[in-house]
């Protein structure tokens, strides 16, 4: 037994190292300086301040514009503009969304983007792969790892998955993701039920809340994953490894949030809390 609990103490912990190391990559959330929701036609960019979207730290005034039409984004750059794709400078390229194979991210000195597709809300997301806040992190506060927080759960499929309708922290914008059941576990003896969200490998992905949310842990939930389920339906909940969504960091996320359903009605000790100290805010940029 103690070899198993210190085996899995040690899962927890690379865990967490792993977790940081993400935060703090390159394409990691923390480098996250702006998130732009395009409409219809034809839009400005640049780092000068009348440009339509304004990037902050870029240094060439007028960057290019993006083409926003019924087949997707074009994005045209301004002459004696360095922005690259693949270390190839380039003049006009149609940027694919994020939800096809093909997504591309263009670059300019530290900073790069990328178009995404949210629901049919079309935006560039921007990152400075030398963001300060990276560097700057305060430690996460977590709780301390407890085996207790690893429960054993069984997957309760629907008669057919479902479609969820989860809100996000953007506002008119949905979550929906395909929800093949539920899975139910105790918790002090009580059982206790969550809706599970498909996700990729198999895996499954809860968004949470419990009574710690908006005192310990941050106001809209927390995110968790578990492993496929065996044949017999077991998985596994390691609630030392819940953590905070992007929005938690900054405002250029755009996270679905814990719906009722998901909100158990106990605290859930486990995993990792939030203080204020995390976020930076639009204007800290």
């Amino acid at each position: 037994m103690g070899c198993r609990r210190a085996a899995q103490t040690y899962r927890s912990l690379a865990w967490r190292a792993d977790r940081l190391a993400s935060l703090t990559s390159p394409s990691g959330y923390l480098n996250l300086v702006g998130l732009f929701w395009l409409e219809p036609g034809v839009t400005t960019f640049g780092g000068d301040a009348d440009n339509d979207l304004v990037f902050p730290g870029a240094d060439a005034g007028r960057m290019g514009t993006f083409e926003f039409g019924e087949d997707g984004v074009t994005m045209s750059v301004a002459d004696g503009v360095d922005v690259r794709i693949d270390d190839a400078i380039v003049t006009s390229v149609f940027m694919p969304d994020d939800t096809r194979e093909d997504n591309l991210t263009a670059t300019y000195g530290t900073l790069a983007w990328t178009v995404i597709n949210r629901q049919g809300m079309v935006g560039v997301r921007l990152f400075d792969y030398e963001n300060p806040v990276a560097a700057n992190l305060p430690p996460i506060p977590q709780y301390d790892i407890d085996e207790r927080w690893r429960i054993p759960a069984v997957l309760r499929l629907y008669d057919e998955p479902r479609i969820a309708n989860v809100g996000t922290v953007i506002e008119g914008l949905g979550y929906h993701p395909e929800m093949p059941g539920v899975v139910e576990f105790e918790i002090d003896g009580e059982t206790h039920t969550l809706e599970a969200y498909a996700s990729s490998n198999n895996r499954l992905f809860f968004v949470f809340g419990d009574r710690t949310s908006g005192r310990e842990t941050y106001p809209a939930g927390r995110f968790l994953y578990a492993d496929a389920p065996g044949e017999d339906g077991m998985t596994m909940l390691d609630f030392n490894m819940a953590y905070n969504p992007p929005c938690a960091f900054n405002d250029f996320a755009t996270c679905p949030v814990a719906s009722p359903r998901n909100r158990l009605p106990v605290e859930v000790t486990a995993g990792e809390k939030y203080i204020d100290a995390l976020h930076v805010g639009v204007s800290d940029h």
